[in-house]
């Protein structure tokens, strides 16, 4: 079976939604594009229009995290979605398997947080651009 045929049967586990002004979400997110088509993940900016129809959620509070809308309709957010993600995928499994533990997991959403808040600040010092 041709590789094209494989990825077109592939079953679809959903769709990562990434802020595409912030430039550190967008270079990182087509880092790992490949990675995640392979998943059976999709990729899309939440500056879409299809995006906020889909999900309904006003336009600044869409943009606050990374999120995931899972082929079963579920939408995941901030965290959530690295490790819904990572879960799904062999190799990545210990970190999904480690920062589910307790202390970890908080730890991660806190660190997630911080930096959901500061990426734009971050994008500047990196020079990958800004909102």
């Amino acid at each position: 079976m041709s590789e094209s045929v494989s990825a077109v049967t592939q079953v679809r586990r959903g769709v990562v939604l990434y802020d595409g002004e912030c430039g550190f979400c967008s270079r990182w997110v087509r880092y790992w594009a490949g990675t995640l088509e392979r998943q059976g993940f999709s990729i899309a900016s939440l500056d879409e229009p299809w995006v906020a129809e889909k999900i309904n959620t006003p336009g600044e509070e869409l943009l606050t995290d990374i999120r995931l809308l899972a082929a079963d309709g579920q939408l995941i957010s901030g965290a959530d979605v690295y490790l819904y993600v990572t879960r799904r995928i062999w190799w990545a499994w210990p970190f999904y398997a480690f920062f589910s533990l307790p202390g970890f997991n908080r730890l991660m959403h806190l660190g997630y947080r911080w930096f959901a808040r500061n990426r734009y600040h971050i994008s500047h010092v990196c020079r990958l651009g800004s909102r």
